[in-house]
């Protein structure tokens, strides 16, 4: 590879990463506020992401993208989550879809330039159905002459009304290796596939989390990126666990902390009694646990690899990030009293959107199998 000079705009545009996040997050309010009164997709704060170069921002830079770490993209997002829930929900499964391959480019010479510099040069918005498909996978895979037929409904797929490529999989029943998951990416546009608006939540109501419905999607040989064994963990599951996960959290964390500088503003009106002091204290000793918890999570994908054990470090942190955001939004409501009920104050919102924290993989008691197992010293090739 030949070595590549930075220029003082590129050294410059790698340190204003948390800057322009704070600048756009202040201008994505309003239509956040929106698209959660009426089930709008925030696809104007997706828009400017894009005119920003966000979009783009962690392609490696010799690709054409802006070069920004993964520390300063999980620090984007929580600062996005304090302004825009759903703008920051939604980008984040743009953005592990390009550090996954970004990781795999710089630590495996794997070949995804050519995605990684689609990104960059044409802009183009990721969607993702691994949340919900995870290690089982969902949808069948007929062989065809020259690929398969796939079929398949992906449910949660955030930003897919900005959508341009879908990162996604189904099951072929191999004749002689059994269910079988093939990994694939295939353009939103493409013949046989439609999105169905069926997403009217209780909170992250802007993401545009709609129905993806695959019908005989013709996929050729040539797309299939990656084949699995149905349900067994595979290296590029604990790749997408510590990678994926900690950008997700970061934008939790974001949204627990506006619900706490909100508490606090609404709070410091009231006559400060004990009991008060008492409440905001618990309320910060949950924040804090959820920020060393997501801190952990980020230097431990930063430095490691791809393994059971480093799974198990990055879903114990998300187990334990997800008590205590949940512990700070109820704090909040606790310690602004019954007003917080009113919609007009924004705890109710944040409220609402935090309880997605719930449902990303791996949940609770998942999470708490799978270090059980290791700690137990379980035979981990068998899963």
């Amino acid at each position: 590879m030949p070595e590549l000079q930075i220029t003082p705009t590129m050294q410059q545009k790698a340190m204003d990463w948390l800057s322009l996040a704070e600048s756009l997050g202040k201008q994505f309010v309003a239509r956040d506020t929106e698209a959660d009164e009426s089930d709008l997709f925030v696809a104007d704060n997706i828009a400017r992401l894009k005119s920003a170069g966000l979009i783009a921002a962690g392609v490696p830079i010799e690709l054409g993208g802006g070069g920004a770490s993964f520390t300063d993209l999980c620090a984007v997002l929580r600062i996005l989550g304090r302004y825009s829930s759903s703008t920051a929900l939604t980008f984040s499964m743009h953005t592990h879809q390009v550090m996954v391959p970004t990781w795999r480019w710089h630590h495996q010479n794997a070949p995804v330039e050519g995605l990684l510099k689609q990104v960059a040069t044409e802009q183009i918005v990721l969607v993702s159905s691994g949340g919900s498909d995870w290690l089982q996978s969902a949808g069948t895979a007929i062989k065809v002459e020259g690929g398969f037929l796939v079929t398949a409904r992906k449910v949660f797929a955030s930003g897919v009304p900005a959508g341009d490529l879908l990162i996604t999989s189904a099951v072929y029943q191999d004749p002689e290796n059994g269910a079988t998951v093939l990994h694939f990416a295939l353009p939103l546009n493409a013949q046989g596939i439609s999105i169905e608006p069926t997403w009217q939540a209780m909170g992250m109501r802007g993401t545009g989390s709609h129905d993806v419905v695959l019908s005989n999607v013709f996929v050729p040989d040539a797309a299939i990126a990656l084949r699995r064994e149905q349900g067994k963990w595979h290296f590029i599951f604990h790749l997408i666990s510590m990678i994926a996960i900690p950008l997700i959290y970061s934008v939790y964390v974001g949204v627990a902390e506006a619900a706490r500088d909100r508490a606090i503003q609404l709070a410091i009106k009231r006559h400060a009694d004990e009991h008060l002091c008492y409440m905001v204290g618990g309320l910060d000793n949950e924040l804090m646990t959820a920020k060393l918890a997501l801190q952990h999570m980020i230097s431990t994908a930063v430095v490691s690899q791809p393994g059971f054990e480093t799974t198990n470090q990055i879903m114990a942190g998300r187990t334990l990030v997800a008590e205590a955001v949940l512990n700070v939004v109820d704090l909040a409501m606790e310690i602004t009293g019954g007003s917080a009920f009113y919609r007009k104050l924004g705890l109710e919102k944040l409220f609402r959107d935090i309880q997605g924290v719930r449902y990303h993989p791996l949940r609770g008691e998942a999470q708490r199998k799978l270090s059980g197992q290791l700690a137990l010293g379980w035979d981990m090739s068998s899963l």
